[in-house]
């Protein structure tokens, strides 16, 4: 049963809290209602698989579609990187704080081993060795030798050291890069100049961050933009962005009322990384390249990833630019059927855009139908081959109006205790890495509102607690979720090679984030 509330629950205190935030009564509201009554599952129709919903490009055809971006970044057009960089890396070292909290003085779990055997492997180690010598008067090897790892560790993840437990992903060293290490923003900032530097010879990447980190990124977008900049003949306009305190959302009590701070305050969550997409909106570019703050390779590794986002790039501006030929057509309003079966074709074929109703419509009808699906935010995705890494799965599923597009989804957005719906997503052959491209503009040239395309039905709702307390939190629609459940997409095959997360620190231990042999 929904439960309704309105503002009699809320007192002066709590509207002038709203008022802060810049979130009104009525948004509060309806998130409580969302956290009381839940989700609607999504019904599928099925998983996306190569030759239904996601495409294989063969090496002629990746060609064709590299030269077509290299050509469109020549040609005067923005493109911007645009990295979520704002989570904490202390999930990367929750094994680390246990062994911390821990009886045991020295490593005795497999991942303790493993980091403890291989410390000297890290890009960190430099200076970790550094920070342990200056706050303990012993190097790393001489702590190991004494039996006082834990003091190793305590110079890794607490401020009197590296303080990596409290910094985001992106100020963390991962890579060895000949004498010197890199971050994972100073990857980002390298690959970006191999794909995404326009024709005035600029890169510009926005970052996401946390605002207590904003000057840390600054500093270091500062310190090493001339470094890279005369390597890769470019120059690089870096910005950044704050997850805004309007995108929060309410929490509750188990019984579906706001959960309250001992002050009386209510609480807020952050929204998630759906709330970016308020960021996104405020971006003034023509293509936008979206990857994750971790999801990056040094030097020797990069060229996969550097085709494989041309490639993909290349197949936007040629979708999108026949779905304006197409929009500028039906703007005529002399479209001859066999034109209007020309570009339902596109639409149903290419775009994976379907409704059962189509067929039985005027011909007037169906050009309106057609252009207003052309006329969206367009993006392109990559999607990597299952192996068991956790991700949203590509889906053919049914939207509100009645139509089936293609659709990234979490396990959270799937009944799994309808049978039907729960095999077609065990039976799902790809995952989606965090690899898009996305064109923000219409065939006028005006910047489309993206908040207007987001499905507000496709949240989530997690269980957690705070001082003891259950609550229930609210997580907007998913950035390549839910988000952009309204865009025009395309799914396209890419090679596992260009997805490397870096999940726990010993992830940096894998070959794909190791210096060349």
């Amino acid at each position: 049963m929904t439960t309704y509330f309105t503002t009699s629950m809320f007192d002066k205190k709590d509207l002038a809290q709203f008022a802060r935030k810049g979130i009104t009564a009525a948004q509060v509201e309806k998130q409580l209602e969302l956290l009381s009554a839940g989700f609607p599952y999504l019904r599928l129709e099925a998983a996306a698989s190569v030759g239904g919903g996601i495409t294989v490009i063969d090496e002629s055809q990746a060609n064709t579609y590299i030269r077509t971006w290299d050509n469109y970044c020549s040609s005067g057009h923005k493109v911007t990187k645009f990295v979520p960089a704002s989570g904490a890396a202390s999930r990367m070292f929750k094994d680390l704080f246990a062994f911390l909290n821990s009886d045991s003085g020295t490593p005795s779990t497999p991942f303790e081993k493993t980091f403890s055997d291989n410390i000297e492997k890290f890009a960190f180690f430099d200076d970790l060795n550094a920070a342990c010598l200056k706050n303990t008067g012993k190097t790393v090897a001489q702590l190991k030798n004494d039996g006082e790892f834990k003091s190793v560790v305590r110079n890794l993840l607490l401020p009197e050291g590296l303080n990596y437990g409290s910094l985001p992903k992106g100020l963390l060293k991962f890579h060895h890069a000949g004498t010197s290490a890199r971050t994972a923003m100073e990857e980002h900032m390298a690959e970006g100049a191999l794909y995404a530097t326009g024709s005035d010879g600029t890169v510009h990447i926005h970052f996401t961050v946390s605002p207590e980190h904003q000057a840390l990124f600054s500093e270091l977008a500062s310190k090493c933009s001339k470094t890279f900049s005369k390597r890769y003949g470019t120059t690089y306009d870096i910005s950044f962005s704050e997850q805004k305190s309007s995108t929060d959302t309410v929490a509750s009590d188990p019984d579906g009322n706001p959960f309250r701070e001992p002050d009386g305050s209510i609480l807020f969550r952050p929204g998630g990384h759906g709330a970016l997409i308020e960021n996104l909106n405020e971006l003034d570019t023509d293509i936008v390249f979206i990857k994750n703050i971790d999801n990056v390779v040094p030097d020797h590794l990069k060229a996969d990833t550097v085709t494989c986002k041309k490639l993909i790039a290349g197949v936007l501006v040629t979708v999108q630019n026949k779905a304006f030929d197409y929009l500028r057509l039906l703007d005529t309003g002399k479209c001859t059927q066999q034109q209007l079966a020309a570009i339902a074709k596109f639409v149903q074929e290419t775009l994976n855009c379907r409704f059962e109703g189509f067929a039985g419509m005027d011909d007037s009808a169906k050009a309106a139908w057609l252009h207003a699906k052309l006329d969206r935010p367009f993006r392109v995705c990559g999607m990597v081959r299952n192996v068991g890494e956790p991700g949203g799965g590509p889906f053919l599923a049914y939207n509100a109006d009645g139509s089936v597009s293609l659709q990234i989804l979490e396990s959270s957005q799937i009944d799994m205790s309808n049978p039907h719906a729960k095999d077609l997503f065990t039976q799902g052959t790809h995952f989606n890495p965090v690899d898009l491209v996305c064109a923000l503009k219409g065939y006028k040239g005006k910047k489309f509102n993206l908040p207007d395309y987001v499905d507000s039905a496709t949240g989530f709702i997690s269980s957690k607690s705070k001082n003891g307390r259950e609550l229930k939190a609210l997580e907007l629609p998913g950035l390549w979720n839910g988000a952009m459940s309204d865009w025009n997409t395309v799914f396209v095959e890419v090679p596992l090679t260009t997805f490397n997360p870096v999940k726990t620190v010993n992830d940096l231990l894998r070959p794909q984030h190791q210096p060349a042999n």
